[in-house]
């Protein structure tokens, strides 16, 4: 493992635009900080968004993995970049030549996944107590940790996105394709989600159902969206005589959907891989 690993990272540490996506990313997410600082002023009236309740523990959890979690892109663009790579550079068929196998190279693209995936974990949880112990009113240990499942699923939601495009770096082989066929699907689940909640199943819940089987919808419903959870939103909503009746709790069935869906990617890179003349 320590090997596979090892060799991944010299591929990575030689590449220019890898490192830059990767720098890129984790300072794009220490740039969550900088929320802090934003100001309004309307009429009279001035707040900053820190003040908001953003920054409070547990909420913290929700609301940075979630922003981190839209990010994600720039390391697809890495994982997509490192599939296609090998191809391009007859890196692969170096590798086999030397005594790796097609099940060893498909485990030390896996393994490259996990490592993104746990690092980027701990990286937000490190940015979210930093920020916490800074701006949360509530600084109690039992508040601080609670909901930390938001890491837990933030981490399985970046594993499962970054095999998909793992799989479909082998796929197509061209990073542009790759990640335009990304694209393809996740607006094809769209369609598919509107037809059927719009003309099949018009008036239920059925749509929803049906469509959190799907992988990228599987992943986007992990985490959804923190900001009607902030006390100045469920306010208003309560003064227009609405009420938001969503679920934000993480759910076990939620990611063990999400599991499956990264096993089937692996399995099928590695199909794929041993069923093509390289």
């Amino acid at each position: 493992m320590q090997r596979l690993l090892a060799i991944e990272y010299n591929k990575l540490r030689y590449s220019r635009s890898s490192r830059i996506l990767i720098i890129a990313y984790f300072v794009l997410i220490t740039f969550i900080a900088l929320i802090a600082s934003i100001e309004f002023n309307i009429g009279k009236i001035e707040f900053r968004v820190a003040d908001q309740g953003i920054f409070n523990f547990p909420y913290i959890w929700h609301f940075n993995t979630y922003i981190a979690a839209v990010l994600k892109l720039f390391l697809a663009i890495v994982i997509v970049s490192m599939m296609s790579n090998e191809y391009s550079n007859r890196t692969i068929k170096q590798n086999l030549i030397d005594g790796l196998s097609k099940k060893e190279f498909v485990l030390s693209k896996f393994l490259t996944v996990l490592v993104f995936s746990a690092v980027s974990t701990i990286f937000v949880f490190s940015i979210s107590l930093i920020l916490g112990y800074s701006f949360s009113d509530f600084t109690e240990f039992s508040i601080v940790f609670s909901d930390l499942e938001y890491l837990v699923a933030y981490f399985v939601k970046l594993t499962g996105f970054f095999a998909f495009c793992m799989f479909l770096g082998i796929l197509v082989k061209r990073s542009a394709f790759a990640l335009g066929f990304l694209i393809v699907w996740s607006i094809l689940e769209k369609i598919l989600y509107a037809f059927l909640n719009f003309r099949v199943f018009k008036g239920t819940d059925t749509a929803e159902h049906i469509m959190q089987f799907f992988p990228l919808e599987a992943m986007s419903n992990l985490i959804i969206e923190p900001f009607s959870r902030l006390n100045a939103i469920q306010a208003a909503a309560n003064q227009l005589g609405t009420e938001i009746g969503k679920d934000y709790s993480i759910h076990w069935y939620q990611i063990l959907i999400v599991l499956i869906w990264t096993a089937i990617f692996v399995y099928s890179s590695l199909i794929l891989l041993k069923k093509r003349d390289l």
